[in-house]
């Protein structure tokens, strides 16, 4: 059962974890926080790389939806409930993004897009899916 959960949530629930221990820097400003520099690499062109915490919520939003789109490629009885999953996650992004403060960044925005696309493309390659087997089987 917990494969059939939307990995997009893993982002969204990192974010609100994040936000709410790192807090605001007293501006309600969300983004210090996400700006946190976690390592540099010097690189050979002369500039220097910084991978930052809100890059690496970022990076697991995108590996997320990535699972996401491979999940909906196959064809079973739990997609459709998979699917609906989804959509309430990304209902919850958009909720949490014009309600709560601290899920006004351009990071959340990004993360609620990965969510919609996960919605769009979920739909999409099972449809694809399922006409193909339909094709197959007569």
């Amino acid at each position: 059962m917990l494969l059939n959960l939307p990995w997009t949530i893993v982002s969204l629930i990192l974010y609100n974890i994040i936000a709410f221990i790192g807090g605001a820097d007293g501006t309600g400003d969300y983004t210090a926080t996400f700006g946190t520099k976690l390592f540099s690499i010097g690189l050979i062109s002369g500039g220097t790389w910084t991978f930052t915490l809100g890059d690496l919520v970022l990076l697991v939003a995108f590996l997320a939806l990535f699972v996401e789109i491979i999940k909906s490629a196959r064809t079973s009885d739990i997609t459709l409930v998979d699917h609906a999953l989804s959509v309430i996650v990304f209902i919850i992004c958009l909720i949490e993004f014009i309600m709560v403060p601290f899920a006004a960044t351009s990071l959340f925005f990004f993360i609620m897009i990965t969510a919609l696309i996960d919605v769009i493309a979920g739909f999409s390659v099972s449809l694809t899916a399922a006409r193909r087997d339909m094709g197959i089987g007569g």
